[in-house]
């Protein structure tokens, strides 16, 4: 099987890319920066069809990851990246689809689970779930992650690809134990003392284990009758205070300091990012993959806070023990 990942280079597409690759899939990454991997890298501009198109033609699988990092402050001209990223690339990837002489099967479009509304009152599911932007309660700022998702998710609609199933991933947070990501950093905070609650703690944090999170797009993959959007979350949200309180059991540590929401209002700018990655109630519930019969390794934060800790202890002793002038990834 043929996998071809537009955006591959990050933490995600590396995982992913690893994860296919042992299974004895040929992966294939677009990077705008190419880059010495154990799986084969193609230049692309993101935005305009060129040679790496002849990739997606005979593929069995496209995972497009495209789009600049949201992790940064909503100034405007990081706000017309952000866009333009997504949708473009988005864009690109159909156009590059739709020419294909042997068009994929399948085409999995990361989304983001952000796209519903910030509450605290019911889980959002793919059916029933309300669409943000609008909620009381939010701040104004926050519409525009609303706006980036429908507009990311505009741009697969809008494709013609009548060959290729679309599958448009709603995920929450990826809990990987590598380094880079969310889990790393929130663990930093952790282990300095600094892991309690957001803001009032009250916000439902969503989130989804790496090992799920792969074996769910491998039951994607095989799945012909799903398409249009899918949760990627684990089935069990919690609120931030009891999120932070489990990692910091998993962690050993006996309390954190909470942050109040000016202290993140501050903390914030400094750091050039947005309080929204914190403070926003995520509470989102993967109906469809329940329904479709997929088992969730882990179900709950807890068990899975527990287990990201053990790998990424394990990791650091690895690393430890390679050679002067080796890396352990």
């Amino acid at each position: 099987m043929k996998i071809v990942i537009p955006g591959g280079s990050g933490q995600v597409g590396g995982m992913l890319a690893r994860a296919f690759g042992a299974r004895g899939g040929e992966v294939v990454v677009l990077s705008r920066a190419p880059a010495a991997r154990p799986w084969r890298v193609v230049a692309w501009d993101a935005e305009t069809l060129g040679d790496w198109r002849h990739e997606i033609d005979g593929a069995d699988v496209v995972i497009n990851l495209a789009g600049r990092s949201v992790d940064c402050r909503y100034t405007n001209e990081n706000r017309r990246a952000i866009m333009h990223s997504r949708v473009a690339s988005t864009r690109v990837v159909g156009q590059a689809i739709a020419a294909a002489v042997r068009a994929p099967r399948v085409w999995l479009q990361m989304s983001t689970a952000t796209i519903y509304a910030h509450r605290y009152d019911a889980p959002n599911d793919e059916a029933t779930g309300v669409i943000g932007g609008k909620e009381a309660g939010a701040p104004s700022s926050w519409r525009f992650s609303i706006d980036v998702a429908t507009a990311w998710e505009q741009a697969v609609d809008a494709a013609a690809t009548p060959q290729t199933r679309r599958v448009k991933l709603r995920s929450a947070m990826v809990m990987s134990p590598d380094p880079g990501g969310v889990f790393s950093v929130l663990s930093r905070l952790v282990r300095f003392g600094l892991g309690g609650r957001a803001g009032d703690g009250r916000q439902f944090m969503s989130f989804i284990h790496h090992r799920d999170f792969i074996r769910a797009m491998e039951f994607l993959i095989g799945r012909e009758d799903l398409d249009g959007a899918v949760n990627l979350a684990a089935p069990n949200p919690i609120p931030n205070a009891e999120f932070m309180r489990e990692l910091c059991r998993a962690w050993g540590m006996p309390f954190g300091l909470p942050a109040t929401r000016v202290m993140l209002e501050i903390g914030a700018f400094f750091l050039r990012t947005e309080t929204e990655l914190v403070l926003k109630s995520r509470r989102v519930v993967p109906a469809r993959l329940l329904d479709a019969g997929f088992d969730f390794e882990f179900p709950s934060w807890g068990p899975a806070a527990g287990d990201l800790c053990r790998a990424w202890r394990a990791n650091r002793l690895q690393a430890g023990r390679q050679p002067a002038g080796r890396s352990g990834g």
